[in-house]
């Protein structure tokens, strides 16, 4: 098993050192809390050796798997997605270009194609293909009619990661090696199985949230919708943690934040930034209790 790459002078030698791999799960804009993961491990010199996400974990996972840093991630989303000028730009830059594309491919709630979208918002550092990414990537889709989670981490990058983060009612199911495919979190909102052979220590980090209120507040049409998705995805979780547990399983807070408020990115990073302690504490407890043994 390949080792994972941790630069510190006073680290044992890397052959003695537990290898790590990262599943990041999906929740939309609560998602953008898995920055402060990569800028964690980042920290610590630590390099998975695989990765895996649904949703916007399969999107921030391809960013560290391309080989970008958590800086440079946090830079480019807060320069996209969390600015409302470039969302406006490049939103616009996606505008049907005549009347005929008007009124055959006007966008209308539900029918957004994600794959243009993040073709367009997604940093140039991303590679097309999976087999240029420099740590193998597992990205997690479901299929509508099969019923079924599908891993997707050969072939083309976009399609399978537009598949993954094609949220029901928000996105158009993508079509995926001749099957209909729609967002990874519904069949497995954080895909920390797929990687407990892989290596040493595992990491899971669950940004789905849930409903918050009073208690009293009737939640309106849109928050029932959205809501629902995260009680159904929380039940989910909380069997397969009964069934598995990843060696390491986080979850930032993320508040009331909903699944597309993107621009409130920096209230998003502000509140779940004390997950990155969390980490360092839960991973300099597995590895020393590995270095023991």
């Amino acid at each position: 098993m390949p080792q994972a790459e941790i630069i510190s002078p006073k680290s044992p030698a890397i052959s003695d050192l537990p290898t790590v791999a990262v599943a990041f799960g999906g929740g939309g804009a609560r998602g953008l809390s898995h920055i402060h993961i990569i800028e964690t491990l980042d920290e610590l010199g630590i390099r998975p050796v695989a990765i895996s996400g649904s949703s916007i974990g399969a999107i921030m996972g391809a960013g560290m798997a391309a080989g970008m840093s958590g800086a440079e991630i946090r830079e480019h989303a807060l320069a996209t997605v969390g600015n409302k000028a470039a969302v406006v730009s490049r939103i616009w830059g996606l505008r049907p270009t005549t009347v005929r594309d008007a009124v055959a491919k006007g966008i209308r709630i539900g029918q957004f194609n994600l794959e243009r979208i993040l073709k367009a918002f997604l940093p140039s550092e991303l590679p097309q293909k999976f087999e240029d990414l420099l740590v193998p990537m597992k990205v997690i889709t479901t299929d509508y009619y099969g019923q079924a989670e599908v891993i997707a981490e050969h072939g083309e990058l976009f399609p399978a990661l537009a598949a993954s983060s094609a949220i029901p009612a928000v996105f158009m199911p993508v079509r995926l090696h001749g099957r209909v495919m729609i967002d990874g979190g519904i069949a497995n909102p954080v895909p920390y199985e797929c990687l407990m052979d892989l290596a040493d220590i595992v990491i899971g980090i669950d940004v789905v949230g849930a409903p918050e209120g009073d208690g009293t507040h009737i939640p309106n049409r849109m928050e029932s919708i959205f809501g629902s998705g995260q009680l159904m995805m929380q039940a989910a979780i909380s069997l397969k943690l009964k069934l598995m547990r990843p060696h390491i399983f986080l979850r930032p807070i993320v508040g009331r934040t909903g699944v597309m408020d993107f621009l409130k990115a920096r209230d998003v990073l502000a509140m779940s930034v004390g997950v990155k302690d969390e980490l360092k504490y839960a991973l300099d407890r597995e590895i020393e209790a590995r270095l023991k043994r």
